[in-house]
């Protein structure tokens, strides 16, 4: 009774270490001592190594291994591992804060020795929120890597985020060269190509950061495979077999053919809902069509999961048409008759309200030339005109004359005989 008194009274002043002891020590086990020295350090951009050193003064009989785990911002990502090595290589987020925790174990027999757990934390760098977000890529027909993000919401305007990339057969990571920013978006593209000998694509660590240390930089670790978008297909033949149809389009070139799987999109028509079929080769037949009725076609590709993770589609090719609506020879006719008959409309009603203009409105005759007539006639003197115009003026008299005494003779013949002979 007194040994647990005397215990209980030097808990508070005794070291955790001690403690644990002399917890064992009255309960009757032992406790085991925890790995010592524990580091990390940076293998490749996002790639960390954390190592320890075993616990001192082990029986040889003890069989010893070593539990660890990973939490971020205090949040266990449970990813605990049992291994006998010193040391684990995890993946770091560098936006968070990341901690990493460690110990021992001895089994000897049916019992199980553990020790407390000893841990260090990789603290995050750089102003909170300017971080890129929403980082995202997209592996494009085996052929180049396109990533797209956001600058974080406390980033400022004139922030040059920097893309480096690794994956296990590069010496040292490398630096994406094409940037280019869109509407806010920053994008960057880079080749990616791996030997065709290779049975398996090894993860691709990305890392976004700035060269100031202000920028908060972010780490993520992608599978290729499930980044695959096809290139998008073309239509090379559409025609006419027996009473169906048969179209063929492109393939990859670069994704082997018995990797690929097709979806083909047709209509009857421009107002019929589109049918869709799923297609394993890059050609199909359409059985039983109309043929007087016209068909479109698209066509798309999508990574079959026997080879790839990718969930991704790519884009629909463009439109190919065969036969023509039957409305299609009344439609080019009102194309070409409508024009015409606005045409011919236009040309008569611009006639015809020039004519309705002239007869509203008759031109206006010139107030001077009125006044000049007038006043002109009144003070022309008779005796002053010249002699030669008053002989004219007197010939035309004469002419008015006669013309009148030829009128007055073709009058019509009289009834009467008697009088005509008198």
């Amino acid at each position: 009774m007194e040994r647990d008194g005397s215990v209980g009274v030097a808990l508070p002043m005794l070291p955790l270490v001690a403690v644990c002891w002399a917890v064992a020590a009255a309960t009757g086990e032992k406790v085991l001592p925890p790995p010592s020295n524990l580091n990390y350090s940076f293998i490749q951009i996002c790639t960390l190594n954390w190592t320890w050193n075993p616990p001192e003064n082990i029986s040889s009989s003890c069989d010893l291994e070593y539990s660890s785990d990973i939490l971020i911002d205090e949040v266990s990502q449970h990813k605990n591992e049992w291994r006998k090595s010193l040391f684990r290589v995890t993946d770091t987020v560098l936006n968070k804060e990341m901690r990493f925790k460690v110990r021992s174990e001895c089994k000897n027999g049916n019992a199980t020795d553990r020790s407390r757990w000893v841990e260090t934390s990789v603290a995050p760098k750089g102003i909170p929120g300017t971080a890129a977000v929403g980082l995202s890529c997209v592996w494009h027909n085996l052929e180049y890597m396109l990533c797209k993000w956001h600058p974080g919401e406390n980033a400022s305007s004139d922030t040059n985020y920097t893309l480096f990339y690794w994956f296990d057969g590069l010496e040292r990571h490398k630096e994406c060269k094409n940037y280019s920013v869109s509407q806010g978006r920053f994008e960057c593209a880079f080749s990616l190509t791996f030997p065709q000998t290779a049975n398996r694509y090894p993860p691709i660590s990305i890392l976004v950061r700035d060269d100031s240390e202000k920028i908060m930089p972010i780490c993520a670790i992608e599978n290729p495979t499930t980044l695959v978008k096809p290139a998008t297909p073309r239509i090379v033949k559409l025609s006419y077999v027996n009473s169906g149809i048969h179209l063929q389009w492109s393939e990859s070139g670069t994704i082997p053919a018995n990797c690929l799987s097709y979806e083909v999109r047709y209509h009857n028509g421009d107002l019929t809902p589109a049918q869709t079929i799923q297609v394993k080769f890059n050609s199909t037949s359409i059985p039983s069509v109309d043929p007087n009725s016209k068909y479109t076609f698209q066509v798309r590709a999508q990574p079959k999961v026997e080879c790839y993770s990718s969930k991704f589609y790519s884009e629909w090719s463009e439109e190919k048409s065969i036969g023509e609506n039957p409305d299609s020879a009344f439609n080019f006719l009102l194309i070409i008759t409508i024009p015409l008959i606005v045409m011919v409309s236009t040309i008569i009603l611009l006639v015809y309200l020039k004519r309705l203009k002239i007869l509203i409105l008759p031109p206006i005759p010139d107030p001077r030339e009125i006044l000049k007539r007038m006043f002109g006639e009144q003070n022309e003197d008779p005796q002053s005109c010249a002699k030669e115009d008053c002989v004219n003026g007197y010939d035309r008299l004469i002419k008015e004359e006669e013309i009148h005494s030829l009128i007055l003779i073709e009058t019509p013949e009289s009834s009467n005989p008697e009088k005509e002979h008198r």
